[in-house]
């Protein structure tokens, strides 16, 4: 068998009896990688170690993991600056979040006519959150509608990982800032004999 060293090095080919007193002189496994080679290769190593450390790097693919969804909005072609700016805030919001959005015109009526007013709308949406995301599809008409596909600058897991570390620290600064009605309230003074001092006689 072709015998490869703990540290990726290149022993040679050598007998299974050879390889296995390699093996116990290292205190290590001998672990077979490629039976279909040939001739086989085997690899010193610590197995516990390999399998551990194998499935540590399998959790966190696990959990570094995020599929990027494509999220949907849709625009009217007359849409008011105050609606704009609500639709808007939804797509900084899901390219925050590290999705990628599908952006609609849809057209009604005599619309259809005017295709390169909604170009410049899709374009200004495009200007408008160019810091958290760029074109990806150009805008193109689709029958009666005009879409756009937007992609974040940010790939989802980064996009979750930053988010969870900002509520961890906002969860931190509110813990480190007691209220400032905390304070204890004061003791009423005490008499020379050492009770509590009598309340004052209201005015009848």
């Amino acid at each position: 068998m072709r015998l490869v060293g703990p540290a990726g090095e290149q022993v040679g080919v050598v007998r299974v009896e050879d390889a296995l007193r390699l093996a116990q002189e290292a205190d290590l496994d001998l672990v077979e990688v490629a039976p279909d080679a040939h001739p086989p290769v085997a690899k010193l190593m610590d197995y516990g170690k390999f399998k551990y450390e194998s499935a540590m790097k399998a959790r966190d693919a696990r959990r570094n993991q995020a599929n990027t969804v494509l999220k949907e909005i849709r625009f009217r072609l007359k849409i008011d600056p105050h609606d704009y700016e609500t639709k808007k805030g939804h797509v900084v919001r899901f390219l925050k979040g590290g999705d990628k959005v599908k952006v609609m015109i849809m057209f009604r009526g005599r619309e259809q006519s005017r295709p390169e007013m909604g170009m410049r709308l899709l374009q200004r949406l495009a200007d408008d959150v160019a810091e958290l995301g760029s074109v990806e599809s150009a805008p193109r008409l689709d029958g009666r509608n005009m879409t756009m596909v937007i992609g974040p600058h940010k790939k989802k897991a980064e996009a979750k990982h930053e988010q969870r570390r900002k509520r961890e620290a906002e969860r931190a600064e509110k813990k480190g800032t007691a209220p400032a009605d905390a304070a204890p309230a004061e003791a009423a003074p005490a008499d020379a004999a050492g009770g509590a001092a009598p309340a004052e006689p209201t005015a009848s």
